[in-house]
């Protein structure tokens, strides 16, 4: 679930090991890159943290981000 706190989308997602979070954050890179939008995010094992922000808006919370959500969930 997407909640949003100071000025960012953010989501926390665990899976069963690495491998299933590689795999989620290659196809949310490609997602990402057709957008021309890209996340703050970080990994560590089979834990994908993830804020979005669109930075030329100013760092707050836009369409583009919700958009960008959308197809992250669609990822997983």
């Amino acid at each position: 679930m997407w909640t949003e706190n100071d000025n960012k989308l953010y989501r926390k997602l665990t899976f069963k090991d690495f491998n299933e979070a590689f795999g989620f954050m290659t196809r949310v890179a490609l997602a990402a890159e057709k957008m021309d939008h890209h996340p703050t995010w970080t990994n560590t094992y089979n834990t994908v943290e993830i804020w979005l922000s669109t930075h030329d808006a100013g760092d707050v919370v836009t369409e583009k981000d919700h958009k960008l959500a959308e197809k992250i969930d669609k990822c997983l």
